[in-house]
């Protein structure tokens, strides 16, 4: 991969970060904000838990993509960005315009969600 090619996808991870811990951050302050003692009554109740529930899946999940941006910008730091886990080839660059954050290339993402769901069942 070309040294222009790691540099935009080393800008585009870090601003992905920058939005990752924004969202982390606001999520945060609404739960803190949801004050359950505002409830009128069970309905009330139930759409602040859920909102709660809601919101801390989405951190979850947030914090989740957080840890794959910081490998990637690791594996950019190390010079092996954009190299499969699985088989070593490169990842596409239009995979990784999609997911910049990838492990795997395309063949190999997929041979890893279908030895996923074999598992799963």
């Amino acid at each position: 991969m070309k040294k222009n090619d790691i540099e935009f996808f080393k800008e585009l991870l870090l601003s992905r970060k920058e939005q990752v811990l924004k969202n982390i951050d606001g999520t945060a302050k609404e739960i803190r904000d949801i004050d359950v003692s505002d409830a009128q009554d069970d309905a009330d109740l139930a759409s602040l838990n859920t909102s709660s529930f809601i919101g801390q899946a989405l951190s979850v999940q947030q914090s989740k993509e957080l840890l794959e941006i910081e490998y990637a910008l690791g594996k950019i730091e190390n010079g092996t960005y954009g190299i499969c886990e699985m088989c070593e080839e490169e990842i596409s660059i239009q995979r990784l315009k999609i997911k910049p954050h990838a492990k795997y290339c395309i063949v190999c993402r997929e041979i890893a969600e279908q030895t996923k769901n074999k598992r799963s069942l």
